[in-house]
């Protein structure tokens, strides 16, 4: 694939964790600016092979950022651009972080028991297809705590009939 056809997902994802970095720090906002790029950079180097539209969640593990008291290794490359060592990432970021980059979504959890809260949802239209993602609405977080996902299952999806 194309870095063009995961464009809007790896801005959302490197959006989300500049923003974080951004709300917590004291980084400067060329820094920050640094830090996005090198992750967008890193995360479409990372994705090149193991990015398929047509199966959105195949590949999803592989994609998952994780920070879960070991720091993601695209988050840590992207902070040395930076200077930014890894007990500062660690004071900085969540513990607990949990990010997926799908084709047509990004979402993100938040600590082990949080809620999953969609960052980026883009409808798959494919010719002959008339099923969109959106045309239920998107689902927010209080939504999708009470259908009880504990992963961004794609099931919600497959439920809307044209």
């Amino acid at each position: 694939p194309s870095r063009l056809d995961m464009a809007p997902e790896i801005v959302a994802a490197a959006g989300f964790v500049t923003s974080l970095l951004q709300t917590r720090g004291c980084i400067g906002e060329q820094q920050l600016q640094v830090f996005s790029g090198a992750l967008r950079e890193a995360l479409a180097e990372h994705y090149r092979h193991h990015w398929f539209p047509e199966k959105p969640s195949k590949g999803s593990g592989y994609r998952c950022i994780r920070i879960n008291h070991k720091m993601d290794p695209i988050i840590s490359k992207a902070g040395s651009q930076i200077g930014l060592s890894l007990p500062q990432l660690y004071q900085l970021l969540p513990s607990e972080l949990t990010l997926w980059v799908d084709p047509y979504e990004v979402s993100y959890r938040i600590g082990e028991d949080g809620s999953i809260c969609v960052l980026y949802e883009a409808t798959a239209t494919k010719p002959g297809n008339s099923k969109s993602a959106s045309s239920c609405g998107i689902l927010n977080c209080k939504n999708q705590l009470i259908l009880g996902c504990s992963s961004p299952s794609k099931s919600y999806i497959m439920t809307v009939s044209s």
